[in-house]
């Protein structure tokens, strides 16, 4: 477990739901990963994330599914692309990714509080 923080620490990292609009796969990646354009929303529009979750998801499958993702770091440039925010998931038991997802529904753009 990491060290305790305080709510406002919480509060500076940006996490919204988002809809995927596209997903594609990313061959000039090192590790095994899709190029995801999540939309969250008139605010802060579609973004690229590329995410390595080829394991438990094809692109097919992906389209029109809500992510949660961290929408406040620095793009990072990964190969040919520039990630724009953090899509968000946990580990299963063979390291490979599970998407981290709201239980129902919510506008896209929504904040996790």
């Amino acid at each position: 477990m990491s060290e305790p923080i305080d709510y406002a620490d919480f509060l500076k990292v940006d996490i919204r739901v988002g809809t995927v609009v596209d997903a594609s796969e990313f061959p000039e990646a090192r590790t095994p990963a899709y190029i995801l354009r999540i939309d969250f929303g008139a605010e802060i529009g579609i973004k690229k994330s590329s995410a390595q979750i080829t394991a438990h998801y094809s692109p097919e499958v992906l389209v029109g599914r809500q992510v949660l993702a961290v929408v406040n770091f620095p793009p990072k440039q990964i190969g040919p692309i520039r990630s724009e925010v953090l899509t968000l998931g946990f580990e299963d038991e063979a390291g490979e990714i599970v998407l981290a997802a709201a239980e129902w529904r919510v506008p896209d753009g929504r904040r996790l509080l």
